[in-house]
């Protein structure tokens, strides 16, 4: 008697992540975060915890995206079905994280900067470009979240 298989991930492996649309995304993640962590890294926010939390979450975003993608190179997600849940919920927990960072790097740049003497401008600027790229990368990862919830019904049905 046998058992049935497992349903394979309908995630691609190989160099195929390079050209899936989801998997696409990630090295848009990856770049975006990697601006995100630089310009925080650079740059001056009033409040510590703010920045230790900015800072947690753009590592932590960028180096699981770094691992994931490499896995998915690699096929492991050829094993089970399960990596696409994985995938699905990385990128909505990573876009609710994101968007709490670029809301705060926001914040912190409009209270910090708000009535900043004019030789603060370069840092103003830094922190405005790290909120953008904050928000871009949320817009990123849910879009990534989004057709990998649509991959994961349909591959379910």
């Amino acid at each position: 008697m046998s058992t049935p298989a497992q349903p394979a991930s309908a995630i691609p492996s190989g160099l195929k992540v390079c050209t899936s649309v989801p998997e696409l995304l990630m090295l848009l993640e990856f770049v975006f975060g990697g601006l995100v962590w630089i310009l925080v890294a650079s740059s001056r926010v009033p409040f510590p915890p703010n920045q230790g939390w900015v800072m947690f979450v753009s590592v932590f975003c960028f180096v699981i995206t770094t691992l994931l993608l490499i896995l998915y190179m690699a096929g492991v997600q050829k094993s089970s079905s399960a990596w696409n849940a994985v995938d699905v919920f990385y990128h909505l927990i990573a876009a609710i994280f994101y968007l709490s960072i670029a809301v705060l790097e926001a914040d912190d740049t409009r209270f910090r900067f708000s009535f900043a003497p004019p030789q603060f401008a370069k840092i103003y600027k830094i922190n405005i470009a790290a909120s953008v790229f904050a928000f871009l990368a949320t817009l990123i990862y849910t879009i990534h979240a989004i057709l990998s919830i649509l991959r994961w019904k349909s591959a379910s049905s």
